[in-house]
């Protein structure tokens, strides 16, 4: 080999080097906050509206269910409200689902934990409707009331799943700032 060869082998390697070492810290800085999707964390925060709306619709179900106040027909409407709200909450999630590839580890994760307890809930709301169907003018019994206060505590965990996992982003996203705020003030 030549040495003008050399000296250009030597001259791209070393602006390599040079590009990397200076890019690295801003490239780092992109990569904390790019690590985590900003389209995973937005759809998780719709799914969080979502979970809490459901949250409270059986809540409403499974109190109604105890008392003797309301009526059938009261009751058919909030439990199609749970299930539009699992409905698009399901949707949200699929869009998650198809957008984990730029996702971090920590929002797979979440994708993976939350898939299991909609679907959980959705088998729950739709075996409580179906029940409800199937018996209108008992609606203040036992079983019935077992099927809500399940869908209950179902959704209650996943609005509590949820709610951590969106806490989590928002507060990577902070701690990644208050980061690079640091190595600036370092430099």
């Amino acid at each position: 080999m030549n040495s003008q060869t050399r000296t250009s082998y030597v001259l791209i390697l070393a602006l390599l080097v040079a590009g990397c070492i200076s890019i690295s810290p801003a490239a780092k800085a992109a990569d904390n906050e790019a690590g985590s999707s900003k389209e995973i964390h937005e759809l998780l925060t719709q799914v969080k509206s979502e979970a809490k709306a459901l949250e409270h619709d059986a809540d409403l179900v499974a109190i109604w269910a105890r008392g003797k106040q309301m009526s059938w027909q009261s009751h058919a409407v909030q439990l199609n409200e749970m299930k539009d709200h699992v409905n698009q909450a399901g949707q949200l999630l699929e869009k998650m689902n198809k957008a984990r590839v730029g996702a971090s580890t920590w929002q797979q994760a979440a994708i993976d934990r939350i898939y299991p307890l909609l679907k959980e809930l959705a088998d729950n709301t739709e075996a409580t409707i179906k029940h409800f169907n199937d018996n209108k003018a008992q609606i203040h019994f036992s079983e019935y009331q077992d099927y809500t206060k399940a869908s209950y505590a179902l959704a209650e965990e996943l609005a509590a799943l949820i709610s951590d996992y969106v806490d989590y982003g928002d507060h990577e996203a902070e701690f990644h700032g208050l980061q690079d705020k640091m190595q600036s003030a370092g430099s």
